[in-house]
């Protein structure tokens, strides 16, 4: 599979935060759920996609569900690989599905995706990866303002006029220890007020799922907000955002009820600008 880094890889040592497990899925009745925005693969400091690093990454967190975030597939930009294969191979996954928000080459033939394109066609979006069986995947679009808006950048005393981009989500109905869980995973819009919109929608969209309930990702909101639009608990509490120095926690974990979370920690890994999140689920 193109892009795809040959198993066997050894991940480096000393480039975490700690509380990393050795590979298991489910150990001891536990499930180990992780978010992770991942920059398409970028190290921030230079902005060069590093495929090993991404590999280094996923393997250290040992999730037994992984949610990606800023997920490419086939873009030059990111020396056309499968990040979601990648991870799978890394984390030794059977279940992964990568759900394309947008279709087309980045910076060139951006178009909103509409889950018709052809499966190794270039797209960016988000994915879910599981270690457990997984009944049924659904997607959820979000619609995007589609105007564009006035947006304030942090060092800067005059707005930009921003557009915004398609967005989605996917579900997962996973077999875990304890029995079914429903697991989403998204990317929701950086501007404010329409992010929120898009949560409530999908919260309402999610009415009825089998089992207790895990959404994750990149919010682009703080918990506070997070957790009243969703009347949902907070896993972990953790800046994530900015990689260094993290001041403000962008991505969640949030569960229904019927879900204890336990060890929840923000992981600095070799990758990305944000911190990767990760509890662990009983």
């Amino acid at each position: 599979m193109r892009g795809v880094i040959p198993p066997g890889v050894r991940a480096k040592q000393g480039v975490h935060d700690g509380g990393f497990g050795t590979a298991r899925a489910g150990y001891g009745g536990l499930v180990r759920v992780a978010t992770f925005n991942i920059l398409n693969g970028r190290v921030p400091t230079d902005q060069h996609v590093d495929l090993r690093g991404l590999e280094e990454s996923v393997r250290l967190l040992d999730a037994d569900v992984l949610a990606l975030q800023e997920v490419d597939r086939n873009q030059h930009r990111s020396n056309d690989a499968d990040l979601t294969a990648i991870a799978a191979e890394a984390m030794a996954a059977p279940e992964h599905r990568f759900v394309a928000a947008l279709a087309g080459t980045a910076g060139t033939t951006w178009i909103a995706a509409t889950g018709e394109e052809q499966p190794d066609a270039a797209a960016y979006g988000i994915a879910l990866v599981s270690r457990f069986p997984v009944h049924g995947w659904e997607v959820i679009r979000l619609a995007p303002l589609r105007t564009r808006v006035p947006f304030w950048f942090k060092g800067r005393k005059l707005p930009y006029l921003v557009h915004d981009e398609p967005r989605v989500a996917v579900v997962a109905t996973v077999e875990t220890p304890r029995g079914l869980v429903t697991f989403v995973n998204t990317h929701l819009s950086f501007i404010p007020g329409w992010n929120a919109r898009q949560l409530r929608h999908l919260v309402r969209s999610l009415a009825g799922r089998p089992g207790p309930t895990v959404l994750v990702g990149d919010l682009n909101m703080g918990p506070k907000q997070a957790g009243r639009l969703t009347r949902m608990r907070a896993a972990a509490s953790h800046p994530t955002f900015p990689v260094d120095g993290p001041r403000e926690q962008l991505d969640h974990i949030l569960l229904s009820d019927g879900l204890v979370a336990s060890h929840g920690q923000a992981h600095a890994l070799p990758i990305s600008d944000h911190r990767a999140l990760s509890v662990e689920l009983s």
